[in-house]
């Protein structure tokens, strides 16, 4: 490993997805080991053809980008195409992925890598956390054998995007957000050492609002426009898409992003303010299926599992953003044919 700070993925690319995997490859700072693809926004396989197109458009073809479990633990998969459009990627198109995907399962990935370099790895899961689950399953020391699990899902002190009290990844896999939840909360995991999961939830992600002057400031940052910068019409075309969806259902002109706000955190915690909680995941309710039931009072008298995000430095991030993103547009119009390669 290298001095920067080596992530794995976890994403089921959808825009805000897009978006983060645009901003890992900005960040100087981070050692991007590998992304690992679960059903969500879109299918499994579609998520894994949106992963690679998106790194081979700023030339991290030396990325490995791993399948995992296709399907949900035990619900149906639901998709979200009007959110994300019907590919994941709104309105935007890119040439098909010319590298295949890993031959290793994403869930296999994971513990290998974490096997291979204990106490080093930080895993960033933005979608389902169903591949998780799976190597939780596979691997019961994983969360000691990590640096830090990082996770955009939940709805703590907000209200839910997907049903009144359930935010979308939870919404999609419960049962693997809870399983995810009950491992970080053992006294194994305790007694190791590890920070607890951080916890990014819509009660500080939806303030991490892009809006069309912003969108501006990203352009005039990459000294081009869309029309003549592959990247930048892959984050308008994505976008206005997005746009769309939260002006019709929201009530305004802008995009959320989850997904980048989560791994920007993960990068420098101090973006976000926590308190430690102890957290559940609710199945069996009629009216809260996938509600995340955090014990702010402490009733149950149970230690803390997980550091909840509470409030959002979310103008430091933004600006941050627009920076990396804008920079990264004009180096790959400056270079287009540069960039890492597969060995």
């Amino acid at each position: 490993m290298t001095d920067r700070i080596p992530i794995i993925l976890d994403v089921d690319t959808g825009i805000d997805d897009a978006m983060a995997l645009l901003y890992a490859c900005a960040s100087p700072e981070v050692d991007l080991v590998a992304v690992t693809c679960v059903s969500g926004n879109v299918e499994a396989r579609q998520v894994a053809q949106n992963t690679r197109a998106v790194l081979e458009l700023v030339g991290r073809t030396d990325v490995e980008v791993a399948l995992g479990r296709e399907i949900p633990l035990v619900r149906p998969l639901m998709t979200s195409p009007e959110t994300h459009g019907p590919r994941g990627i709104g309105h935007a198109d890119l040439p098909a992925a010319s590298r295949p995907v890993s031959r290793r399962h994403a869930a296999d990935l994971i513990i290998e890598e974490a096997r291979k370099h204990p106490g080093e790895l930080t895993l960033v899961a933005v979608g389902p956390q169903t591949n998780i689950a799976v190597a939780l399953e596979r691997e019961p020391a994983l969360p000691q054998l990590l640096r830090r699990f990082v996770f955009m899902g939940g709805a703590f002190r907000a209200p839910g995007n997907t049903t009144p009290v359930s935010e979308w990844n939870v919404a999609v896999d419960p049962h693997a957000a809870k399983a995810v939840a009950d491992a970080f909360g053992t006294e194994a995991f305790r007694a190791s050492g590890r920070s607890r999961p951080l916890a990014l939830g819509l009660d500080v992600t939806e303030q991490a609002i892009l809006r069309p002057a912003d969108l501006d400031r990203l352009y005039a940052r990459a000294g081009g426009r869309p029309e003549s910068n592959p990247v930048l019409r892959f984050i308008a075309d994505a976008l206005r898409f997005y746009i769309e969806f939260h002006e019709t259902f929201d009530g305004f002109r802008g995009a959320h992003l989850h997904d980048p706000l989560a791994l920007a955190a993960a990068m420098d915690p101090t973006l976000v303010t926590t308190e430690p909680v102890t957290v559940d995941v609710e199945l069996a309710g009629s009216l809260t299926g996938g509600q995340t039931v955090a014990d702010w009072r402490h009733h149950w008298g149970r230690p803390p599992n997980m550091d909840v995000a509470v409030a959002v430095k979310a103008e430091v991030f933004m600006g941050r953003f627009i920076e990396r993103v804008g920079a990264l547009a004009a180096d790959r119009a400056a270079h287009p044919s540069s960039g890492a390669t597969a060995p």
